[in-house]
Formats: structure tokens, sequence, C-alpha cells
């Protein structure tokens, strides 16, 4: 089952994800930021959110993905994908939606439409938070 908002959802609901993440938010943290999305859409098995994906945005022209991950026990059943096109039709009103991923995860997203952009920049506080 699919849903596009958190307000049900409870911590304990997430566990297992931000694998191989030198710092990784709690649960209570990671409700925290799933409530606090211009918009989210979850994946559950039952009553564990199996899958979920965030974006960021400004609600008039731009958008940024900033979060999609499957809990590892559900990969390759095409959830990420499925995550990806219901958060993209939320998003379909804005101009530019962006995202920063790994190379490996080109290929991903290229099928969901998207192209690789020439330059990004960040910083990552690898302290707990």
């Amino acid at each position: 089952m699919y849903i596009d908002s958190a307000d049900a959802i409870r911590a304990d609901q997430l566990r297992g994800f931000f694998v191989g993440w030198p710092s990784k938010p709690t649960p209570e943290r990671h409700l925290d930021l799933l409530r606090g999305s211009y918009a989210v859409e979850l994946a559950l098995d039952g009553d564990t959110v199996v899958g979920f994906v965030t974006a960021i945005s400004d609600g008039v022209l731009s958008a940024f993905i900033p979060l999609l991950e499957v809990l590892p026990d559900y990969g390759t059943r095409g959830i990420g994908t499925e995550l990806m096109r219901r958060l993209l039709a939320q998003l379909d009103q804005l101009y530019m939606v962006d995202l920063c991923c790994d190379a490996s995860l080109e290929p991903f997203y290229r099928a969901l439409g998207f192209h690789v952009l020439d330059r990004g920049m960040g910083i990552r506080r690898h302290s707990s938070r």
C-alpha cells in the first residue's frame, strides 16, 4: 500500500532505514523529517514502512528530492520506482525538480525522466543531529 502522508505513521514503524550512513537519524527524527517535508510518499507492508521518498519545495517553482529509501529486504520489487512516480505526480506543477545521486544510480533516475546536470555542490555534516 502507498500513502502520501506521514500523519498516521509512528516512529516505531521506521526501523531499518539509512543503511551505511555514518550518522543515522533516530526513528523519531526520521518521523520529524517525513512530517516536515513539502511532499512525501510512503510504501507500507502491513504496519511496516518499507520505503519512503521526500521533497522539499517553495511550492511555486522548484523542489528538491533529498531522500529515497527502500528497506534492503524489499529492494528490486519496483517500490522505489513507484514511490518516485507518485512523488513526481505530486510535483507535476513545478518547473524544476532536482536531486543528487551517486553515478551508479543515474540509470534509475534517467528512466524516470531525470538528466544529469553539470554541477552540484553540498556540505555533509556527519555528526549526529
